[in-house]
């Protein structure tokens, strides 16, 4: 890519790559050079043009960078670009040898983890520009950020292929301001250090006029806010020294001081790399009280890595990271959550934060896309990349759009066979959520039962608002979220009812869906992705198992446990127990939740069902633990959140509520759990 002497505009010089559902015309692609590959460019590229040419959606970033990719933070991303794509498609180096300038794809680009080494991996393979038919919230914000060009728009192929030079602002159109400046800066850190330099400035935000309704006043001043917008509007950054204004409406642009800033072992070498190299080796992390460091993602990476992958020397690289996490920890002043002398992780990131660290009308930021699940205690929490997160240790303040927001208010009572986790499959299920509708949106859960609903229960649907796209999931807090937050932390009732904020009867949403609870059925979400899902008695047929997991921030809190439980002790009672040729995991999302198993006894219950225990680590969720299949033909049905291609190994994923999923390890197939709950 060249830039005009301004830096106003662009030229791509370089092959395009389709990626394509037929990955044998992606391989085309990859093996052709010369005047085959030209050749066979302008073939797709008609084909494109005529809606004859179907491309490939849904790509996450474990197939732009599989877990173990990531174990690299530098240049060395490039050789691994799209590896981990469905087929076997693309192999290392392929696209980085390539000649490509720019990646053409469907629906959904980059959905799934929030890890900025995949657009960092397209960046050093020499990709310049991502198309895509939509793209990804978290993904698209790290490629603005280390200056990766995105754009929804297919008129610009012809115009590459044609060698045009190309004005940057068509890469800026629809961006907020904020966004529209990153962009035209090469990415956040040039940004930031301008600002810093007072050279450029957010738009600003009015503060209430003296008067209300005087002429300066914002037109939404005045107007009804939901919870998300309140939360913001109370943590926008109006100038040093001055937080919050009176309003905000979706679209508006702004940094907001976050509360929470916590990262992983997986990440936070990258971002403190980062943040060395753009503020130099003496900077100190702002206010590091607030700041946290989890030590959980490759706990057991040991049991489970591959002799070919130890052969490259992964296993010393993964560790290698816990190492240089806990040397940052320890010199910013960091609290870090290590690992337990049982045995795995203090716990995993997303219990962590809810258990002990986050609080209703907070601003919660992680280096995990998963950091939503803190939405169930009313707070607003949103995962963000690496550049993202350095820049946040510095200024303790993140860039925003004010998001629209979804409302899902649900009526009538769920079954008594039926989890939050069918409700969700249920809601990612719908056309909204799989034509991409739910991508950048807030979804906020409400309705009468759901008060009703554990606060473990409720952290499903938060915990999973990111597999629709969505930026978070929030529910508004109550007399169960004080009780809970101050049982489990022992604070005062007064101080956490502070944070409590709540949406406006009259507050304004981009959608909202009702949902009959009595009309949902358990779920199972197919292979291949979370939106899959449909009720388990419309399998076409019988799908049998070898492992069913129970485990991950989704499926490892302690009323999944209490649902295990309930289904084991129920099949030991009637004589059944694990079904031969099964395997069983039950993995713990905390110290504190294993302690909860076992003062409820459910230790001896799920050892005599014939389980395996595992302690607490993200583990197979992230093909890094007990519970990660080894082979394609392993059938798994887990209560983790997703299932994309290759994210838990190569076998076939299923995904269920910890319910079926018990129940299902009992039948040997999978089956719906009102047998096992009676």
């Amino acid at each position: 890519m060249t830039a005009n002497a301004n830096n106003k505009s662009v030229k791509f010089e370089g092959r395009i790559l389709f990626l394509t559902e037929d990955t044998s015309i992606i391989r085309r692609q990859l093996e052709a050079s010369g005047d085959e590959a030209n050749r066979i460019e302008d073939e797709l590229a008609q084909a494109l043009a005529t809606d004859s040419l179907p491309l490939m959606s849904n790509i996450s970033t474990d197939e732009i960078t599989p877990g173990w990719v990531c174990f690299y933070y530098d240049e060395t991303l490039g050789q691994y670009v799209f590896v981990g794509m469905r087929d076997g498609a693309v192999k290392k180096d392929e696209v980085k040898n390539g000649g490509f300038a720019v990646v053409v794809s469907g629906l959904s680009k980059g959905c799934g983890s929030s890890r900025e080494t995949a657009p960092y991996a397209e960046k050093w393979a020499g990709i310049q520009l991502v198309i895509a038919k939509s793209i990804e919230k978290i993904y698209g914000q790290n490629s603005q950020n280390i200056g990766l060009l995105t754009s929804t728009d297919f008129g610009l192929i012809d115009r590459v292929r044609r060698g045009e030079e190309i004005a940057l602002d068509e890469f800026t159109k629809g961006l907020d301001p904020i966004s529209q400046s990153i962009v035209e800066h090469g990415g956040l850190f040039n940004y930031n250090k301008a600002r810093l330099a007072g050279e450029v400035s957010p738009p600003a935000l009015s503060e209430p006029p003296a008067v209300a309704g005087g002429p300066d006043r914002r037109a939404s001043d005045t107007g009804p806010m939901n919870i998300v917008e309140k939360i913001i509007a109370r943590h926008a950054f109006v100038k040093a020294g001055t937080v919050g204004v009176e309003s905000v409406k979706p679209g508006d642009a702004l940094f907001a001081v976050a509360d929470v800033r916590f990262s992983h072992e997986y990440v936070t070498p990258m971002a403190a790399s980062l943040f060395v190299q753009g503020l130099g080796p003496d900077a100190r992390v702002t206010e590091p009280e607030s700041v946290f460091a989890f030590r959980d993602h490759l706990t057991f990476l040991g049991k489970v890595m591959s002799p070919k992958h130890r052969e490259m020397g992964l296993l010393e690289r993964a560790e290698g990271l816990a190492t240089t996490q806990e040397s940052f920890t320890d010199k910013q002043g960091i609290k870090l959550y290590g690992e337990n002398p049982e045995g795995g992780s203090e716990a995993i990131c997303h219990n962590a934060v809810v258990e002990d660290l986050a609080l209703p009308g907070q601003i919660v930021i992680g280096t995990d896309s998963h950091t939503c699940m803190a939405g169930v205690l009313g707070c607003f929490a949103f995962g963000v990349g690496s550049t993202d997160m350095a820049n946040a240790w510095f200024t303790k303040d993140i860039r925003i759009r004010v998001p629209e927001t979804v409302r899902y208010v649900f009526k009538g009572k769920k079954r008594s066979d039926v989890a939050a986790k069918d409700v969700m499959l249920y809601i990612l299920a719908s056309e909204y959520m799989k034509s991409s509708k739910g991508i950048g949106k807030v979804l906020e859960f409400a309705g009468d039962d759901l008060m009703n609903w554990s606060m473990d229960e409720r952290a499903t649907l938060t915990n999973m608002a990111v597999e629709a796209g969505g930026t978070t999931g929030i529910i508004e807090p109550d007399e169960a979220t004080l009780a809970y937050v101050v049982t489990m932390r022992g604070l005062d009732e007064e101080t956490v009812r502070k944070g409590f904020l709540y949406s406006d009867a009259d507050a304004e949403y981009a959608a909202t869906f009702e949902i009959d609870l009595d009309e949902i059925r358990p779920m199972v979400a197919l292979p291949g992705d979370p939106r899959n899902g449909i009720p388990i008695d419309q399998l076409t047929e019988e799908v049998r198992i070898d492992a069913a997991y129970g485990g991950s921030c989704t499926g490892g809190k302690m009323a999944d446990m209490d649902m295990y439980a309930r289904v084991l002790q129920n099949a030991l009672a009637h004589g059944k127990r694990v079904a031969p040729g099964v395997h069983l995991y039950l993995q713990f999302g905390s110290q504190k939740i294993k302690q909860y198993a076992r003062s409820k006894g459910y230790i001896e219950i799920f050892t005599e069902a014939g389980a395996e225990l595992i302690d607490p680590s993200c583990g197979a969720c992230i093909n890094a633990g007990p519970g990660a299949s080894k082979t394609a033909e392993t059938v798994t049905v887990s209560a983790q959140n997703r299932n994309f291609p290759g994210r838990s190994g190569p076998g076939k994923l299923y995904l269920a509520s910890p319910y079926v999923v018990a129940a299902s390890a009992i039948a040997g197939k999978i089956v719906e759990p009102d047998e096992f709950l009676t």
